[in-house]
């Protein structure tokens, strides 16, 4: 079996910093949900896992502020836009059918140890953080993937028991020690004053752990000036050690076939997404979209052809508004598309009527059109000498001023955002157009 153990708190906060600030229209932040997302579905692409632990600390003492209380004492609080981010997080991937675990007194490093420590000899564990502290658990079935930023852009690297010896010099298990001498200034661990980090892999590297230093502190071959260091800070290596080691037994589920992935709740799930305004996210995750509207109060639409322009334009006149959206090809209109009250009604461009039916419709003032994107057609509109007349909305345009943020103002991304009945369209003699346009006429039928 194979096992993706993940420490959310690490990989969330590196997401966090590293994608800009993004929030939804109602002031969610979301920049850390969506760039974890990214890096969790590539982790999935890309081993493949079937068991998934996603794993978080709890805001709580652990059992190493019992040993030492200035453990992490120095560390800054975490921004609350980054804070308010976990909990969405974790509903989110519950609804995708992965397991979210924590364990107060514990931290999700030791989640991490503990799960992977359980897996058998024909188990095989990936360790997905941005923490180094986890290449201590690299074990032959055990490989850390290291998340890390180079010139800017997010990237990983597997470690396993080579990859730990070609850049430390030592073995996994031995980093404990590397760190009990160098300490840690994140963690606040003390370690060994004035030894620092190549000191500190040097003398592992040498003599192979704190213990064996300690017991032949008088005869092991090193400078005098570094024995009075060692001599001088003895407590604090060996408590540095402790709270460095990483616990493999943290009272928690041990058996890895119950972190086996579920099937999601496909329409919470989406709903959470298109609220959180994260449509292409959500397009990734190919859902059923059948599947989800039958699940779902979603509200049955009809996708009809209009046959007479002029009837059509009357009533349009007679009501007074047009709900409608424009599929744009190659610098001309495709097609546009109008919400009724019988459906969603195609008006196609398959002959010269068409232009003519364009010019009137967009010049007509006594018609307040509502539509999604004004700026595409006041360019084709200006192009070819037509008055565009009447523009009461452009949703995108709307969406913008409410919530600069976002780096999505689709109308499919509005829907969700704005928690509209998910809906289901019947398209009868145009099916096939509709299986070729789905999406594009998918989200005329919000406008």
């Amino acid at each position: 079996m194979k096992l993706l153990v993940i420490d959310g708190n690490s990989i969330l906060n590196r997401a966090f910093y590293g994608v800009r600030l993004l929030s939804t229209k109602d002031g969610r932040y979301t920049n850390g949900i969506f760039g974890f997302m990214n890096i969790f579905l590539h982790l999935l692409e890309e081993y493949k896992p079937d068991s998934v632990a996603v794993a978080f600390d709890v805001k709580a003492p652990t059992f190493r502020h019992e040993m030492y209380e200035e453990y992490k004492g120095t560390r800054k609080p975490a921004p609350s836009e980054l804070i308010e981010q976990f909990p969405t997080l974790k509903e989110l991937l519950g609804y995708l059918g992965y397991s979210v675990i924590e364990k107060p007194g514990y931290e999700a490093d030791d989640i991490l140890g503990t799960l992977s420590a359980a897996c058998g000899k024909d188990d095989f564990c990936y360790i997905a953080t941005g923490d180094r502290d986890s290449l201590q658990l690299v074990r032959d079935n055990v490989n850390v993937v290291l998340a890390t930023t180079k010139m800017g852009k997010s990237a990983t690297t597997v470690y396993d028991r080579a990859k730990i010896k070609e850049v430390y010099g030592v073995e996994p298990e031995q980093l404990i020690d590397i760190k009990a001498i160098q300490g840690d200034t994140s963690d606040n661990i003390p370690g060994v004053a004035g030894i620092g980090e190549k000191g500190a892999q040097e003398l592992i590297g040498k003599f192979g752990s704190v213990d064996y230093i300690y017991e032949n502190i008088e005869n092991i071959d090193v400078k005098a000036g570094v024995r009075a260091k060692l001599e001088a800070s003895r407590e604090n290596a060996f408590l540095s050690k402790k709270l460095g080691t990483i616990c493999l037994e943290a009272p928690i589920d041990r058996n890895i076939e119950n972190y086996s992935i579920k099937s999601p709740d496909t329409v919470k799930a989406s709903n959470l997404l298109m609220s959180l305004e994260m449509s292409k996210l959500l397009a990734r995750l190919n859902f059923d979209e059948e599947e989800i509207a039958s699940k779902s109060d979603a509200k049955e639409v009809k996708l009809y052809e209009v046959t007479d322009t002029d009837v059509f334009l009357s009533n349009l006149r007679a009501t007074g508004k047009a709900f409608f959206t424009t599929k744009f090809n190659n610098g001309g209109i495709e097609y546009i598309l109008f919400k009724t009250t019988d459906g969603v009604a195609l008006v196609g461009n398959y002959d010269f009527m068409f232009m003519s039916f364009v010019s009137e419709f967009f010049g007509d003032e006594s018609i307040g059109k509502f539509t999604d994107d004004s700026k595409q057609l006041y360019g084709f509109c200006d192009v070819n000498g037509i008055e565009v007349k009447g523009i009461v909305l452009d949703t995108s345009l709307a969406a913008y001023l409410l919530n600069p943020n976002s780096s999505d103002y689709s109308v499919k991304v509005l829907a969700g955002a704005y928690s509209l009945s998910p809906v289901k369209i019947e398209a009868d003699d145009l099916n096939d157009f509709y299986q070729a346009e789905k999406e594009f006429v998918d989200s005329a039928a919000y406008i």
